[in-house]
């Protein structure tokens, strides 16, 4: 072959090269909305010539929203599954007047169009030992349907207790749905889901996959806890149905947790989310009386959901933190089991702390996964510096997902302070206005707080070389962890 063939060849390439890099270069520059990100990856990319394109399409593009977005497809939205005469309603009223707070009420409308719901009581229950047995009695009480989600459901003393319940249930004539996530059900052994078919329970795994490695389902997680009885009786937090819950039991593994009995009008928020994701992964759509009644004021809280998710633009859990910190007078206090927060929160939590806000980070000791805690560690050094005061609570570990501010909002549900719940997973929070309520989580914080171990700057600071080298590398990692 002569050398016109090889020149001709050597330009094609080029060209291809070329456009190669100019096309993810731009890429970069329209998608990444952090300059410093966008201006860091146009120049690896330009300046790592054949491989640099090739890595930003490797890790550089973010698949997660977009295929989100594909496997949603026009799938409905969660507000659109209400029945009409409620979006009547909520026309009509428009936004609440609410006592306190209002600016982040307004915000938070913005946020998320749902409504602020008066009249709801939330009850909080500690742990298995007093979680379970309500929930199990209202569902041995349930007369028309049960609808129950969870990320992790063991096949052990409590997961088979309430299959035994769940299939008294439908033999009563109750409808039945239970919604459990794809890679949670990989995480009991034995599985409960030959227990559920050999019970005949009517059940579905959010994006389950028999190949668990493939990525797309590892990083968009149904991780809402969500029950609904009769469509009134409502049940949330952060609580998955597993026996290390039940301290009773003494299990080998215990965890503490926290989760709360809504009763109100609020508990539609709970079932439409539910309906939604049901729809997503069954099709069916969950409609009528039996899912949806008139629901009547049972107490004094204001609240609403916050489903999240990375099919949506805006996560509207970690906007509304954003907005309660930036909100904040008093105090804010922050109880998560894992706290790898991004640096727009970790910036303004510091914020709020520089200008005379009490903050409270409460985190346990150990948590069930190391290397979550120890990519936390530069973030609760730089929180500390800035005087935010970092409490370590000892064992049992402490699986509660808690945050109150001034004494009259909360957020309660199963979010955590991590890039997996406020980016990858699907979540369900509350939003509470009440003080009687906010009144009680402060108590349940002062408890942790009573019994934890005050972490200083200067002992996060004086970390030895290797530790913080170690820190620092699994810190790369926050995005995923």
């Amino acid at each position: 072959m002569g050398t016109a063939f090889w020149d001709t060849s050597l330009f094609l390439l080029a060209a291809i090269q070329f456009a190669a890099m100019a096309a993810a270069a731009i890429h970069a520059l329209l998608t990444k909305s952090d300059e410093r990100a966008a201006a860091g990856w146009v120049g690896f990319i330009l300046l790592v010539p054949f491989v640099g394109w090739i890595v930003y399409l490797m890790f550089g593009v973010n698949r997660i929203q977009r295929r989100a977005r594909e496997l949603r497809g026009d799938k409905q939205d969660p507000f659109l599954l209400e029945p009409p005469e409620h979006g009547e309603r909520r026309q009509r009223e428009g936004t609440l007047h609410l006592p306190a707070l209002e600016s982040l009420a307004r915000l938070g409308q913005r946020i998320l169009p749902e409504s602020f719901e008066p009249g709801n009581s939330v009850r909080l229950l500690l742990n298995g030992d007093e979680a379970y047995p309500v929930m199990l009695d209202m569902i041995a009480r349930a007369e028309r349907s049960i609808a129950l989600s969870t990320y992790i459901f063991n096949n052990d003393h409590a997961g088979r207790k309430f299959v035994s319940a769940l299939a008294e249930a439908m033999a009563r004539g109750v409808r039945v749905r239970l919604l459990i996530d794809g890679v949670g059900s990989w995480y009991s052994r034995p599985s409960i889901i030959p227990l559920l078919e050999e019970q005949g329970i009517n059940y579905a795994r959010f994006l389950h996959s028999f190949m668990p490695w493939r990525m797309p389902y590892l990083n968009m997680r149904n991780h809402q806890k969500i029950m609904v009885v009769d469509g009134r009786h409502g049940f949330t937090g952060g609580m998955n149905i597993a026996e290390g819950n039940v301290h009773a039991l003494n299990p080998k593994k215990a965890i503490r947790d926290c989760h709360f009995q809504v009763e109100g009008p609020v508990v539609a928020h709970l079932m439409r989310t539910f309906a939604y994701e049901w729809n997503f992964t069954t099709d069916e759509v969950l409609e009528g009386d039996d899912w949806f009644p008139e629901i009547g004021q049972e107490g004094d809280v204001i609240a609403r959901g916050l489903p999240a998710g990375p099919d949506l633009g805006l996560n509207p859990i970690r906007w509304t933190l954003l907005g309660a910190i930036a909100e904040a007078q008093h105090n804010i206090r922050i109880v998560t089991p894992y706290f790898i927060p991004d640096a727009t929160l970790r910036t303004n939590l510091s914020l709020a702390a520089m200008r005379g806000v009490i903050v409270d980070i409460i985190l346990p000791e150990k948590s069930n996964l190391r290397f979550c805690d120890w990519a936390a560690a530069p973030a609760l050094e730089w929180l500390a510096r800035s005087g935010c005061r970092i409490w370590k609570t000892g064992a049992p570990f402490d699986h509660s997902k808690v945050m109150t501010v001034d004494g009259i909002w909360a957020t309660i549900g199963s979010a955590n302070w991590d890039d997996r719940s406020l980016r990858l997973n699907f979540e369900f929070n509350l939003e509470c206005y009440g003080s009687s309520f906010a009144a009680t989580l402060d108590q349940l914080i002062e408890r942790r707080i009573s019994t934890a171990r005050p972490v200083s700057h200067e002992e996060l600071a004086g970390r030895a070389l290797p530790v913080r080298i170690r820190d620092a590398i699994f810190r790369l990692g926050a995005p995923y962890l």
